[in-house]
């Protein structure tokens, strides 16, 4: 069963920081495209961050590049989403998510419809 778990949303003020980590089973991740995608209360999915089957090349949105960096360790089956200097708006439900498929770097690694396997989300509130 393949699975993607995510741990370490919580409640942090404006300005923190917190360190996301999605744990991947039941298939073997290390070729896939990792993404993260976030969903705030009444909005659409929204890309976030994603990084190569290597770790060698990341994409981010422009919301948070700057403060946030992705990275995963093959050999764990693992990938984390460092945030720092959170903002308010930063708030919403962020999901791990991953593709085998194939796709050019770049605005193709944003479209949510590419990636075939998603975690069940984790919570992050920053207040004000």
């Amino acid at each position: 069963q393949v699975q993607l778990v995510e741990s370490g949303g919580g409640l942090v003020q404006a300005g923190g920081s917190l360190r996301l980590s999605c744990a991947a089973s039941g298939r073997t991740f290390s070729r896939d495209t990792m993404g993260w995608f976030r969903q705030a209360p009444g909005k659409e999915r929204d890309f976030v961050a994603a990084i190569s089957w290597s770790g060698g090349s990341t994409y981010y949105s422009d919301s948070v590049k700057g403060r946030f960096t992705v990275s995963r360790d093959n050999a764990e089956s693992t990938v984390s989403l460092q945030m720092n200097s959170l903002k308010p708006e930063d708030t919403a439900v962020y999901y791990c998510a991953a593709t085998g498929r194939i796709l050019l770097y770049g605005s193709t690694w944003t479209r949510s419809s590419l990636y075939d396997y998603w975690g069940q989300g984790t919570q992050v509130t920053v207040s004000s």
